[in-house]
């Protein structure tokens, strides 16, 4: 015998506020864990900067701007916590109201799995990377929970979720290679195709390209400070390595050529060369001594040992990224950088608990960058055949992203930090539920 209307319509609501409040409840948990947020020392130099009313191109000057924009609404870290909180459960709840239309069981397990490590122990943490995850978040779910919609709602959305996809390569400047895979996602929702993103792919990558030099340097005057020739100096710290020959634009003395060859040279990060003992001295030289960091003569000798010497190239940048795929990086920032020595929140259960949890989960593939990485490849091709579906083309447009994304650190990785494919962690996990909905008009079909 068939349910009246009325059952129907109150299972509905029931679905709906029980999502709610399960989300209510993520969002509660996270403040009570987290605020005022954990400060980095990225975040800091940024916010120092609008103390300072300095604008420079090495941290991005956009979240500089948004964040002493927001800054009145509590002070210092709390602010930006905010931001990035508020970002992460719309996000999520969006997802969850979408999915409850679909499958009140995947609805639910949208704001349980919000709640698991790794995607809930970094919320609190004050990197851009945070941000710029929560941002592409919004920006591919946005699409998806208007899918169903009116055009009248439907465009405007499509319209808030590619600002954001501009904000996200804003934030990232590297995401500007991932973004039009995005974008194309946000312009046709229902139906993901290849064709389209290839048509579209360049053209995108250079509106975004200029854009990036439109607001960093036209509208806000940021300060070059040569962001990429920090790659440039760790690749040349690579192929020397490999090669055991000179390929820096100086000289060295005899020990400083054994280092360089023998002593300096790690795939985990390009601070060995900038500020940490004992190589620092090469930055000591490129920036301060010769004073040729900055300048064209880093971009010569980069592109001369490129070409030069490929395959210690290709050897350095493997081996950087193994590293990052799957070594035990920096993952959960506990370190109160106000007082060095000491971690944060000693005194609050909840966050203790919670680094608990962190600390036993850290060394399993849950904290390991490869995992989330073929994990949203993974739901590439789980989703692939119905990428003529609302449902399928959501699930291959983040995770697509996402994987595309974390792939291009192979070329502009620095550092090995889990942070940097944190944005595959939401996309595996958003995308991932939206590829086992059933479609919704076949949910409403067979609805109670």
């Amino acid at each position: 015998m068939p349910h009246s209307p009325d059952l129907a319509q109150a299972t509905s609501w029931h679905s709906l506020l029980s999502v709610t409040i399960l989300v209510a409840a993520g969002y509660g948990l996270t403040l009570l864990v987290f605020y005022p947020g954990v400060m980095t020392y990225d975040a800091k130099f940024v916010y120092e900067d609008i103390a300072k009313h300095t604008l420079g191109d090495w941290q991005s000057p956009v979240m500089t701007v948004l964040w002493a924009t927001i800054d009145p609404i509590a002070p210092g870290s709390g602010s930006m916590f905010l931001l990035i909180a508020s970002s992460y459960w719309i996000g999520f709840a969006l997802l969850a109201f979408a999915l409850v239309r679909r499958s009140i069981l995947l609805a639910v397990l949208v704001p349980i799995l919000a709640l698991a490590p790794p995607a809930f122990a970094f919320v609190g943490i004050i990197w851009r990377d945070m941000l710029f995850a929560t941002t592409w978040l919004l920006a591919a779910v946005i699409p998806f929970a208007a899918a169903g919609c009116s055009r009248t709602l439907r465009v405007p959305a499509q319209v808030v979720a590619i600002v954001l996809c501009a904000l996200g390569v804003l934030l990232r400047p590297n995401a500007l290679i991932a973004a039009p895979i995005l974008a194309a996602y946000i312009a046709w929702p229902m139906k993901f195709s290849w064709k389209r993103v290839a048509i579209t792919f360049v053209p995108a990558m250079v509106l975004f390209f200029l854009l990036v030099q439109l607001v960093y340097y036209a509208v806000l005057g940021a300060t070059r400070q040569h962001p990429l020739q920090s790659i440039m100096v760790f690749d040349l710290g690579g192929i020397s390595y490999f090669t055991e020959e000179n390929q820096f634009p100086v000289t060295w003395n005899s020990s400083e050529s054994a280092l360089l060859f023998h002593g300096c040279y790690r795939p985990t990060e390009w601070d060995i060369y900038w500020r940490l003992a004992p190589c620092e001295f090469v930055m000591q030289k490129l920036e301060k001594d010769e004073k040729l960091f900055g300048t064209p003569a880093i971009e010569n000798a980069w592109i001369r040992a490129v070409f030069r010497h490929p395959v210690a190239y290709l050897k350095h940048r493997a081996s950087f990224m193994w590293n990052f795929m799957t070594g035990a990086n920096l993952t959960m920032w506990v370190a109160d950088v106000e007082r060095p020595g000491r971690d944060v929140f000693l005194d609050r259960p909840a966050f203790v608990i919670l680094k608990r949890i962190h600390d036993v989960l850290k060394s399993t593939p849950l904290f390991r960058a490869a995992t989330w990485l073929l994990a949203c490849i993974a739901v590439c091709g789980l989703a692939w055949p119905r990428r003529d579906t609302a449902e399928g083309t959501f699930a291959v447009g983040i995770c697509g992203t996402a994987a595309v994304y974390v792939a291009t650190f192979f070329a502009v990785g620095v550092a090995s930090d889990f942070r940097y494919g944190y944005f595959a962690v939401l996309a595996a996990i958003g995308g991932g539920l939206a590829s086992l909905a059933p479609p919704m008009r076949q949910a409403r079909r067979t609805a109670p």
